[in-house]
């Protein structure tokens, strides 16, 4: 079974930043692509950000120029650098792993972590 933990979450003010992490542990043997989900009270969760394991990557338009998505092979795990936040960024955020290939197991799976709240306020 494959485990993604979220770490990074917090309070900040309108303008500061916050880098959230992930990390996969598990038999993984690749994953397609990881993301950044987020939702926020009364709303549905949306896709924030996407990275292919070539480093393809995809932004809402809402934190285009703001939010960087990053990832390491190697180590499975993908990195949300989050700058000029907005009161309207404010949401738990939710790591995602698509395409994942386990040791022992045919087909490819979907993971998600557990989320990890972000509050954005003076």
């Amino acid at each position: 079974q494959v485990q993604l933990v979220e770490t990074g979450g917090g309070v900040v003010q309108p303008g500061g930043l916050l880098r959230l992490s992930c990390a996969a542990s598990g038999k993984i043997l690749s994953i397609n692509t990881m993301a950044w989900y987020r939702q926020a009270p009364g709303k549905e969760r949306e896709l924030v950000a996407v990275i292919t394991n070539g480093g393809i990557t995809n932004y809402a338009d809402s934190v285009k120029g703001r939010f960087t998505i990053s990832r390491d092979n190697a180590k499975n795990t993908v990195d949300l650098q989050m700058n000029i936040l907005k009161p309207e960024d404010t949401a738990v955020y939710y790591c995602n792993g698509d395409g994942v290939r386990e040791v022992g197991r045919i087909g490819r799976y979907v993971y998600w972590g557990q989320g990890t709240q972000v509050t954005v306020s003076s």
